[in-house]
């Protein structure tokens, strides 16, 4: 949505969207962190475990978005064999669409977790603490406003979604009071929303110019917003009825699938039926494109799943 030409109200919308949903990556890196980080492994049963689960899919659906590319005519092929194994290593290298960096970040992550899990394990809660502070702060300091005033310290292992992993086995096992914490949580959830839908807008206004400082994974306004969420799903008991936990749990074995095939699906949908956060009034037509996309994609990954032998390569 082109903010210079949407009307006010529409972009106010698409933008509290947006900012509501900026917590799922990081928190599901944190989720990770919880799981794993307190678990010893062999690295190489690790790894082979790990990576083979995420590896295959990323290939073949890397291998889909070059075909849609070129389909696209975004990238052309010619009649020279090696030329076109070039392009498409090209593609692998650096992701062939957009939404394809999850991945990468996610086999960096995986790399490292047998290592970092060994520091947490043995690490004090004031080391760990000592961590996430340090990680934090250097966090600031790449800020577009303030990466001016960073002295050229090497602080390269401080930086990434590393810290999201420690960040959430730290408030996975940190002690909370028994009650009072709920109402609190709420109420900051509520601010951090109003603050970086606000702050976007009064940002973009006076810039003139889009700005996505506030929604960065790695800032600290999302940081501080998905804390908070991540402690009160912790301490909230969620009821759902058995139909819908049996539909979460299906469409979580297959959220790697789901994400990786999704960004073909907005497309398509936007191309063959005009489903987009054009189709009406955004606050309606944002989530209804969410959901058809979601729908297709479950649907498509739970039939590529059923193909015997390839069919766990391939879905996800």
């Amino acid at each position: 949505m082109d903010y210079k030409k949407a009307h006010l109200n529409d972009w106010l919308v698409a933008d509290f969207y947006n900012a509501l949903v900026r917590f799922a990556v990081p928190v599901f890196v944190m989720i990770t962190g919880a799981l794993q980080l307190h678990r010893e492994y062999e690295i190489t049963d690790f790894l082979k475990r790990r990576l083979s689960r995420v590896v295959w899919p990323f290939l073949f659906w890397s291998l889909v978005y070059v075909g849609y590319s070129w389909y696209n005519e975004d990238i052309a092929f010619t009649g020279n064999a090696w030329a076109n194994i070039l392009v498409v290593l090209h593609q692998l290298k650096y992701g062939a669409y957009y939404h394809l960096w999850y991945v990468y970040m996610l086999i960096g992550l995986y790399l490292f977790m047998p290592v970092i899990s060994k520091f947490v394990r043995n690490a004090t809660e004031k080391e760990i603490r000592y961590f996430l502070l340090v990680w934090f702060v250097v966090m600031i300091f790449n800020q577009p406003y303030l990466s001016r005033f960073m002295p050229l310290i090497d602080v390269h292992y401080f930086i990434g979604y590393l810290g999201y992993l420690v960040l959430g086995h730290y408030l996975a096992f940190l002690e909370l009071p028994q009650n009072g914490l709920k109402a609190p949580l709420i109420i900051y959830f509520f601010l951090c929303l109003a603050g970086i839908t606000v702050g976007t807008y009064q940002i973009t206004t006076n810039t003139h110019s889009l700005s996505t400082i506030m929604y960065e994974p790695l800032g600290p306004f999302i940081v501080l917003f998905s804390s908070g969420i991540f402690l009160l799903a912790r301490i909230t008991v969620f009821k759902l009825p058995q139909s819908l936990v049996k539909i979460r749990d299906l469409a979580g074995g297959f959220s790697l699938g789901i994400y990786l095939c999704h960004a073909l699906f907005l497309v398509l949908i936007d191309q063959w039926w005009h489903i987009s956060y054009q189709l009406c009034t955004p606050i309606l037509s944002i989530p209804i494109t969410a959901l058809v996309c979601f729908v297709l994609s479950f649907l498509l990954i739970f039939i590529l799943n059923k193909i015997p032998f390839i069919g766990k390569y391939i879905a996800g």
